[in-house]
């Protein structure tokens, strides 16, 4: 019997609307897998089985499959994003249990891409911090469970790394794509502004979040970019010739890169320079006053999200959080820090078309009860760790994460791409060169 698990959301497309499968055998042995495995990795705060079946079966009856992208491919959706019939909880005991009485836009375009949601994923609430931790669960890294999967898309990461989904949808307001997919070896873009629709919570952070794909090729993270941004991303038929910066510099004054991060890029730049393209070593003109407009952005959008909500029932951290950003949310919303910085950042990229650097500083913290600690205690963690992401959702330009190379502990290592407005096309092609150059795991050895 052939098996789907592990098998790309291309892969699953095709054999379904061949009709070499039907959408029930996929969902039906996704589902398995997530009960044998999820105890292990935390993904899921909520397994739609019986609902995703029932989906299946439906989708199966229909005599269009062949014209559906996503034909009955699994998939998990982050538990910030509204799914007809369950409630968002983001990550906190705050929030109302309330079903939604409708599919966030991206969802929609999902289902009518022929995609079945099996599950809503845990985060840390509010979505706020680089580990996915708290009173629905611990999402941990399938490629070592020791350690945190990342935030705030830690679960949907976790699940598309341990193969209990081909794909997963998530969203991106300070890193919280990129870190986690970093962390757990999956290929993402965070989409530039206005290029994917938005809408997260009352104010998406002022802009800043972004909607994007979870996925363990390149090829499956344009096919989901392409139906969530309703518009095809097709891939050229041969590589163009690209300016590309690598820089092994981070944006945050007294935030050092470790050695295997910083190897990653010279590696990928001397891959890429060797395939053709022109690269040299060149820093983006970030300025000192980074790290305070970073902080500002960040509480600010907490203290939206947190407005209305019991204080009671968050915990000390959160709470925290949104107080420090209760007195820049006037000055956040002009948005003047952000044209600052993308005017000072603009002729970079006028002289290069990529920018290439570390995905994150080093590797994640331990898993454990971040939730529970202080405030202080979960920034630093944070910041040390995961300072390359945050300028580019101030900026509000596309960036992804791309898997290369593997740390001494054996887990994932990753590089980060980033482009000029409009340039998701360009992100995605140079991705896929690094995917064939240097070829990656796709998913956890969680049953060795």
């Amino acid at each position: 019997m052939t098996s789907w698990v592990g098998r790309t959301a291309v892969e699953i497309a095709a054999a379904v609307q061949e009709k070499r499968v039907t959408p029930r055998e996929v969902v039906a042995e996704h589902l398995a897998r997530i009960e044998r495995l999820d105890g292990r990795v935390g993904a899921f705060r909520v397994v739609r089985a019986e609902a995703a079946l029932a989906e299946a079966d439906a989708l199966g009856a229909r005599d269009d499959l062949a014209q559906l992208p996503l034909a009955g491919v699994p998939v998990a959706v982050k538990d910030n994003l509204p799914v007809t019939g369950e409630s968002n909880r983001v990550g906190s005991a705050a929030t109302p249990d309330t079903p939604a009485d409708h599919d966030h836009i991206t969802v929609a375009r999902l289902r009518a891409a022929g995609a079945i949601v099996v599950g809503l994923t845990n985060v840390p609430e509010l979505c706020i911090f680089g580990t996915t931790e708290g009173v629905h669960g611990t999402s941990r890294n399938p490629w070592d469970t020791t350690r945190t999967a990342g935030g705030s898309s830690g679960g949907s990461a976790a699940a598309v790394a341990a193969g209990m989904v081909p794909i997963a949808l998530g969203n991106d307001g300070m890193g919280s794509l990129r870190i986690p997919a970093a962390n757990c070896g999956l290929v993402t873009i965070k989409p530039g502004f206005g290029v994917v629709p938005a809408g997260i919570g009352d104010g998406d952070w002022f802009g800043m979040s972004e909607n994007g794909p979870l996925a363990t090729t390149v090829e499956d993270a344009r096919l989901l970019f392409s139906v969530i941004a309703d518009t095809e991303v097709v891939r050229p038929d041969k590589p163009t010739p690209r300016k590309i910066a690598a820089s092994v510099r981070s944006p945050l004054t007294g935030v050092a890169i470790s050695k295997p991060y910083t190897t990653a890029v010279r590696e990928a730049a001397g891959l890429l320079n060797r395939a053709g393209h022109t690269v040299r070593r060149a820093d983006p003109p970030y300025p000192l006053s980074l790290s305070t407009t970073s902080l500002a952005h960040w509480t600010a959008g907490t203290s939206v999200d947190a407005a209305g909500l019991d204080p009671r029932k968050l915990t000390r951290r959160s709470r925290v959080h949104a107080a420090i950003g209760r007195r820049f949310v006037k000055s956040v919303r002009t948005g003047k820090a952000r044209e600052e910085l993308r005017e000072r950042l603009a002729p970079f990229f006028a002289e290069h078309d990529i920018l290439l650097t570390a995905a994150l500083a080093r590797r994640s913290p331990k898993a454990g009860p971040w939730h529970e600690r202080g405030w202080l205690r979960n920034v630093l963690a944070n910041t040390n760790y995961s300072p390359m992401t945050p300028p580019w959702n101030l900026t509000g330009w596309p960036a992804m994460s791309v898997p290369f190379g593997t740390l001494p502990s054996g887990a994932p290592c990753a590089v980060q791409l980033v482009g000029r407005p409009g340039s998701e096309a360009a992100l995605l092609e140079l991705a896929g060169e690094l995917e064939k150059l240097r070829p990656w795991r796709r998913t956890a050895p969680l049953d060795q």
